[in-house]
């Protein structure tokens, strides 16, 4: 016999959300503690990511354009082009480098998933997408998203290329990381859909 979801509640309980969806995709605790064994081994390599996120990101003016004008720039030129408005080494750019590698950071070592946690996940669509609370960047849903799919597939790259991990805790890693990118980007679908 199926089991009944609330289609209703799905939109408007951020718990029974995250429990539909981590259920649907048979994410334990177990995955969650592989997650925390992996903290240690992934922790170096975090700042690297998040440079490559950068740089993917500003690699499409798509998605460059998302970024903040840096305050030394005067944006009233109607000379400047689209590119020379844009600088990487701004403060906001470095905030928002700054709060990715802790996001990257905190879902590896949080072992309790509680309300607020699930929170501060479904939170990550307010702060890059459209609520913006601390105005960083402003980031489409569509480019979110890839930015997801292009972290998820550099960590797993990175776990398959380590060295001191067996197969076993490898294919582990690999399935808990899977399983949670796939969660992120469904909390996510909420703050762009409302």
């Amino acid at each position: 016999m199926a089991e009944h979801i609330d289609k209703s509640r799905l939109n408007i309980d951020l718990r029974y959300h995250y429990d539909y969806i981590a259920k649907f995709l048979n994410f334990t605790k177990d995955d969650i503690h592989t997650m925390n064994t992996l903290a240690p081994i992934l922790f170096p390599y975090i700042p690297h990511i998040a440079e490559i996120a950068y740089a993917k990101l500003c690699s499409f003016d798509v998605t460059k354009r998302c970024f903040p004008v840096s305050s030394d720039e005067d944006t009233n030129d109607s000379s400047l082009d689209s590119e020379s408005v844009f600088t990487p080494i701004c403060s906001e750019t470095d905030v928002f480098r700054d709060i990715f590698s802790i996001y990257l950071k905190r879902i590896l070592i949080q072992n309790e998933w509680n309300d607020t946690f699930i929170k501060y996940l479904s939170e990550m669509g307010e702060l890059y997408g459209g609520k913006n609370y601390c105005k960083v960047v402003n980031i489409d849903y569509i480019h979110l998203n890839a930015l997801i799919g292009c972290i998820e597939n550099i960590m797993i790259e990175t776990i398959l290329k380590l060295e001191n991990f067996d197969l076993k805790k490898k294919r582990a890693g690999v399935r808990a990381l899977n399983k949670f990118f796939w969660i992120q980007s469904n909390l996510l679908t909420i703050h762009y859909s409302s």
